[in-house]
């Protein structure tokens, strides 16, 4: 019914109003005027009633009827200097190479690097993290020998990026995976099983090589047990522990969404899978333990990856670690899958771009780690 009808009706119901044509000449100007006001507040009264069903504090369109007023109903609002973004850096130095899998991503050469990042550095990035591919023949052995090669290109990389973007804050990947040619993330025992002990070991000095030469953050994603505290412990031998921040892959999950990301790295296992120490996907109890574990050991920031499959995992580690920034990490699989969608017409690109990282931002990250970080450069300008 609306607004007019009611007072209509609520004038024909009052006693007090004349109903008859005959009546209405008795009737002065005046009276008329005093009992449409009064039918007015009646249909006032009587809407109220109708569209409050409850306390007064139900009422909640003001708050976000405005685009700014939406704005502020947000804890946590999407900022540049949230992002990080992956590079893959390959080790011959004029290659630029896209990624099938991974839309409008490429593995790149030193000597391509820096024509790719500059006008990204002129739109505002504030950091990236570095993922070495070594595609020459025989860079790869058993034990990831040439993860922390001097002339490797993750430690050349370092080198030439502070030089040239000294503002630019430089995250290492830690991890065997990409240099062994076995494909696992540690040294392996002779039946297949991960070898824990060697392999944090090994990985220590790999996080420990990038920080000597430059890195400002490492971030190994082995989820090797104990490999938290080992690299804290050999930061802290080496005079580093002051200035190099240590991210932990606390909770990684295993899952199906690492292929894109695994061919632009030629990071696939030859065999088996990552199973027995990457996260089974319903562990939560597990994923809880991992993150106060890594918090005990010295970790300064945890993260959680895939991020938009495990919300509850960013917000339990928002609880458990109420005084870290949490990172979260929106992998390859869940990008390819937002960009398959959109281009099928599910959705537009840009608008679940958003709705996806405000929805890893509302459950309690503050750094996302994601590949539409370009494109976020460009939007949040727009």
């Amino acid at each position: 019914m609306s607004f007019s009808s009611l007072v209509q009706d609520l004038a024909l119901r009052d006693p007090d109003v004349p109903r008859r044509r005959g009546d209405a000449s008795a009737s002065t100007m005046d009276d008329r005027v005093s009992q449409f006001s009064v039918a007015k507040s009646y249909a006032s009264t009587a809407a109220t009633s109708v569209s409050i069903s409850g306390d007064i504090g139900s009422q909640l369109h003001a708050g976000y009827s405005h685009p700014l007023a939406r704005s502020w109903q947000a804890e946590r609002q999407l900022t540049k200097s949230m992002l990080i973004y992956p590079l893959f850096i390959s080790d011959q130095d004029d290659e630029e190479v896209p990624i099938p899998s991974l839309p409008n991503q490429c593995r790149r050469g030193l000597n391509r690097l820096i024509p790719f990042l500059e006008p990204l550095v002129q739109k505002g990035l504030r950091s990236v993290i570095l993922f070495g591919v070594p595609m020459q023949p025989g860079t790869k052995d058993a034990l990831g020998s040439s993860a922390d090669d001097p002339n490797g290109p993750v430690i050349r990389s370092i080198r030439l990026l502070r030089q040239r973007f000294p503002h630019l804050y430089i995250v290492c990947d830690v991890c065997l995976c990409e240099y062994t040619s076995h494909g696992h993330c540690g040294i392996l025992r002779e039946d297949g099983s991960l070898n824990n002990q060697l392999s944090v070991d090994r990985i220590s000095d790999v996080a420990v090589a990038y920080a000597r030469a430059g890195a400002h953050c490492v971030a190994p994603s082995d989820m090797n047990d104990g490999r938290i505290r080992a690299i804290k412990l050999k930061l802290i031998e080496a005079g580093l522990v002051h200035n190099v921040t240590l991210m932990s892959y606390a909770a990684k999950f295993s899952g199906c969404l690492y292929g894109p990301f695994r061919d632009a790295a030629g990071s696939a296992p030859s065999f088996g899978d990552r199973r027995c120490y990457q996260l089974p996907p319903g562990g939560r109890g597990l994923a809880r333990r991992a993150i106060v574990r890594d918090i005990n050991e010295g970790a300064d920031i945890i993260m959680v990856k895939p991020a938009g499959q495990y919300l509850d995992i960013i917000a339990d580690a928002k609880e458990l670690g109420r005084d870290l920034p949490i990172a979260a990490y929106q992998v390859s699989g869940e990008f390819a899958m937002i960009h398959a969608a959109a281009k099928a017409g599910v959705f537009d690109l840009k608008t679940m771009a958003f709705e996806s990282t405000e929805s890893i931002l509302r459950a309690g990250a503050t750094i996302i780690i994601s590949y539409f970080v370009p494109e976020f450069l460009d939007w949040l300008d727009s």
